[in-house]
């Protein structure tokens, strides 16, 4: 991961990609993508009948009906917000912290960025009071905040917003006059689905929002970029869904036909697609909770993961021992914990939190092993957590965080 400057910690520019799974390619989704690697050219602009027919059914098996002319696709969920975001023009609100991929093309279009503070209990949506008090301001100083992006299943915090938290957002949103923006990119990856009720801000509010997936959350690997967005119903989505089109025309954002046979048999479901997706959502659940229960044993604060595969440590209650180490803010924190666990842990600034917080986005993915027959074999066994290559990894992120337990007792004066 680039630093963002050769010297001292400036502003940051390049954010980490979404936490990937680890795992090789699903054989028939690699048939698919074969069959079709015949065909020289892309998609027409916002995809082709078979790509949105399949995104169709895709949303209304969620609760989300909306015909095709109301569905775009694009080459990664990116190009539709970077869309979204100049079409709506304005300034933009986001939740701190947020996805990193969320405000550079804001920044890019020369828009305002406003992060807003979220729950106690959630990430990925904002804290109704301090979303209307930063509105508020916004409007006081001259500005004009048009667009709220917020997401139920979170990239960087791996929790999910209670119905009422979000229904309390949205309705704050609106009463706001802001357009939402709902990432639904994870919502396929939760942990338990009996126990955490995913409800998306289109059922709230559906004349006022727009939700975008990006197909690497769950379906397709991250290297084949795909993503659809599905706009509201009615005269302002119309004009919402040409505009968009306008912009992707224009910035020549088409998917790759291969990828898009590859994404039309993901979003269509099939038996194979289904059952690797719970598969690996077991997986990453389970070894989600196990990095959760070493972390927290070692005194960092972190909420539990409920979706996706990766979760957001707080290593404030351990800062003693980490400024012994040299340590006094997220990108030293990052650099520190990227040096002794052997893979990426993004500090929190790259998610739009303070740089002088603690706060790091740790992966599950690099966890299951380094060859394809090694994660292969954690999507079969019934016990991954004991594989020799899973349980050594585990092992070693918790000796590295109770090395910092220790080292901060050591700096506890004594009673």
């Amino acid at each position: 991961m680039r630093r963002t400057e050769a010297e001292g910690h400036g502003p940051v520019r390049y954010g980490p990609p979404l936490p990937a799974d680890g795992l090789p390619v699903l054989p028939g989704l690699a048939d698919v993508l074969a069959r079709a690697a015949h065909r020289a050219d892309a998609e027409p602009v916002g995809g082709g009948p078979a790509l949105l027919e399949a995104a169709r059914g895709y949303g209304e098996r969620r609760g989300l009906p909306a015909g095709a002319d109301r569905i775009v696709a694009g080459p990664g969920a990116p190009a539709l917000l970077l869309a979204l975001t100049a079409v709506l023009g304005g300034d933009v609100l986001v939740p701190r912290p947020c996805a990193a991929w969320w405000t550079p093309y804001a920044r890019a279009l020369g828009r305002p960025v406003f992060h807003v503070a979220t729950p106690a209990e959630c990430g990925g949506v904002p804290d109704p009071y301090a979303l209307l008090e930063t509105v508020r301001r916004v409007r006081d100083e001259g500005g004009d905040p048009r667009l709220l992006v917020l997401s139920v299943a979170d990239d960087p915090t791996a929790t999910v917003a209670p119905p009422d938290v979000l229904h309390e957002a949205v309705e704050a949103a609106a009463g706001a006059g802001l357009h939402l923006v709902s990432d639904e990119t994870w919502r396929d990856t939760l942990h338990d689905v009996h126990d955490t009720v995913p409800v998306s801000p289109a059922e709230m509010l559906p004349e006022h929002v727009t939700v975008v997936t990006d197909l690497a959350g769950a379906l397709l690997p991250p290297g084949w970029p795909a993503a659809v967005a599905r706009f509201p119903a009615g005269p302002a989505g119309d004009g919402l869904h040409a505009r968009v089109l306008d912009v992707l025309t224009a910035l020549g954002a088409r998917v790759a036909a291969p990828v898009a046979a590859a994404a039309a048999y993901a979003l269509g479901e099939p038996e194979p697609v289904t059952a690797r997706v719970a598969a690996a959502v077991r997986l990453h659940a389970r070894v989600a909770e196990a990095v959760h229960a070493a972390v927290v044993g070692a005194g960092a604060l972190a909420l539990p993961p409920r979706a996706g595969r990766h979760l957001y440590v707080d290593l404030a209650p351990l800062r003693s021992a980490l400024s012994a180490r040299g340590v006094g803010d997220a990108q030293d924190l990052e650099d520190l914990l990227g040096a002794r666990l052997g893979m990426p842990a993004p500090g929190g600034h790259r998610f739009g939190d303070d740089l002088g917080a603690l706060r790091v986005r740790l992966s599950t993915g690099p966890l299951l092993g380094t060859t394809d027959t090694e994660r292969t074999e954690c999507l079969t066994s019934p016990a991954p957590l004991e594989l020799p290559h899973v349980h050594r990894a585990l092992i070693h992120l918790r000796s590295v965080f109770d090395d910092l337990r220790d080292d901060a007792q050591r700096w506890e004066p004594s009673r």
